[in-house]
């Protein structure tokens, strides 16, 4: 099983942002929350903040489980562990990906995300309206 983590980030507006996997990578087309396999010795923070620079060159600070989820594309099995974070900085820059959206939670099932990521974005939307429900 693959270890790997996924930042569920936030701008200062309060959107997330996702990113669309690239033609020739595993799960082209499909959207998902960035990040990345995590290496040897090392905790998801630092992954995700090293994952982060790597694959768009931006700057993150997570601060929240926000989630874990086993999934089995065929013969591979990944452990997803999402974190929610800040984005801190940096012009992003694609090289995994071929898009990017900085979106509303409540609008995040208008993609076609990886089976991994759904788990996140149904709790995600959910969240949003409990938010909606609560206000006056």
């Amino acid at each position: 099983m693959i270890h790997v983590a996924a930042a569920v980030i936030y701008n200062a507006e309060g959107r997330i942002l996702i990113a669309r996997r690239r033609e020739g990578k595993a799960q082209a087309g499909m959207w998902e929350f960035p990040g990345g396999k995590l290496e040897e010795g090392e905790n998801i923070c630092d992954c995700l903040r090293r994952e982060l620079v790597e694959e768009m060159d931006i700057e993150v600070e997570p601060y929240a489980f926000f989630g874990e989820n086993e999934h089995a594309y065929g013969a591979l099995h990944i452990r997803l562990t999402a974190w929610k974070a800040r984005y801190v900085g940096g012009v992003i820059r694609l090289t995994d990906h071929d898009d990017f959206r900085w979106e509303e939670a409540g609008r995040l099932e208008a993609y076609p995300f990886a089976a991994a990521d759904v788990p996140f974005v149904r709790k995600l939307v959910l969240e949003s309206r409990a938010g909606e429900e609560s206000s006056c």
